[in-house]
């Protein structure tokens, strides 16, 4: 997460099931549909074990609510009915409760499939919602293919806010008329609130893909975007900070080429081993009121079988229950001797899974993106 002090940094896949989990409303589960029939059924062998002088009839009035929590209004009238058709039955040993106590019954019954009707007219207003949401967020942040042009790349983004597949991290890849693109960012805040933010960054960037020639100027693009978006602020917070960190491989080159704006700079993945890339970073994005300069562009050749990953300051900042930083070359560089594959998917996803294990809970925005040049 970007705050709004300025920071140089120091050095899901959103269409993953998980992720989608966190935003569609499933229906009821087997195992609550079938307890209220369970319930019966043991207050049925129960009531046969039981003495004659002892009526367990009024326990029954608690399986149509029950029922209620797992069906719909048709299915909790027919478990309210059942249950005082059972209470009338003398085979069971029920049948000689008082009138009022069926009478009782009978109405936490009819309440019960009011409630159910309620509850899954709710329900799917909550469904229709949580899919449009979902299509949305995923308009946004778009899956990435397994390669774009002559580039293999993986990505994962985990959202610290429950609930959404979008916050204040973003990535992308694009092929264009310059070499393949890339672009890993942070913006100021995460959640819902920083989706406007991400958008429009990933709107300028697509954009400047096609048309830009310099990789420093889509940098500029990104900056003016966000000042823009800034000045039109309705909450009058015209102070938008985003670091970034954008990667070009050009046509028919063995090299990559980064601007580096206050992001953490790529890891270098090579033969077992990982480095930062050295760069030049310049302030985030957002500060060019202040007259900083924009970035400058770093050239870092490239051998067959490299791979890079870049990532967000929520992958090194997390800690552990003692409050250790997680140190990701040093983790990364275990994993691969262990056996890891070097390549793009098994990286991002052997990363978060260590990360996952050493700080349990992570509390802000994770976004990591792996690039092979094939």
């Amino acid at each position: 997460m970007v705050t709004g002090d300025y920071r140089v940094a120091m050095g899901s896949e959103p269409n993953s099931p998980e992720d989608l989990d966190t935003l569609r409303v499933a229906g009821s589960p087997v195992w609550l549909r079938a307890l209220p029939v369970v319930m019966l059924f043991v207050l049925i062998a129960a009531q046969a074990f039981t003495p004659g002088d002892v009526e367990l009839g009024a326990y029954y009035a608690a399986v149509p609510p029950l029922a209620a929590l797992g069906f719909g209004a048709p299915g909790t009238a027919t478990m309210s009915t059942t249950v005082l058709v059972v209470m009338q039955m003398p085979v069971i040993g029920a049948g000689s409760l008082a009138l009022s106590d069926s009478g009782a019954v009978a109405l936490i019954g009819a309440l019960s499939v009011v409630i159910a009707g309620v509850r899954r007219r709710y329900h799917g207003r909550l469904v229709r919602v949580s899919t449009v949401a979902e299509a949305a967020q995923l308009a946004v942040l778009a899956p990435l293919p397994t390669a774009v042009g002559p580039v293999s790349c993986a990505a994962l983004y985990r959202a610290a806010q429950r609930g959404t597949l979008v916050g204040g991290d973003l990535y992308d890849v694009r092929a264009g008329p310059y070499g393949v693109r890339a672009l890993v960012a942070d913006v100021q805040g995460h959640g819902l609130a920083a989706v406007g933010t991400v958008a429009g960054l990933l709107g300028a960037f697509r954009e400047a893909v096609l048309d830009v020639p310099d990789l420093g100027q889509v940098a500029a693009r990104l900056e003016r975007r966000l000042t823009v978006d800034g000045a039109a602020a309705e909450d009058g917070d015209s102070e938008l900070f985003a670091t970034a960190l954008l990667l070009e491989f050009p046509v028919g080159r063995a090299e990559v080429r980064l601007a580096c704006c206050g992001h953490p700079p790529p890891l270098l993945v090579r033969d077992g081993r990982a480095r930062e890339i050295a760069a030049d970073p310049a302030p985030p994005l957002g500060m060019c009121l202040l007259g900083l300069p924009g970035p400058t562009v770093v050239t870092e050749l490239l051998l067959p079988g490299d791979m890079l990953l870049a990532y967000t300051d929520g992958v090194t900042e997390a800690r552990d229950t003692t409050g250790v930083f997680y140190p990701l070359v040093d983790r990364l560089v275990a994993r691969l001797k262990d056996g890891m594959a070097a390549t793009p998917r098994a990286v991002v996803n052997g990363v978060w899974e260590d990360l996952a294990a050493y700080a349990g809970a992570v509390g802000d925005d994770v976004a990591m993106l792996a690039l092979a040049p094939r």
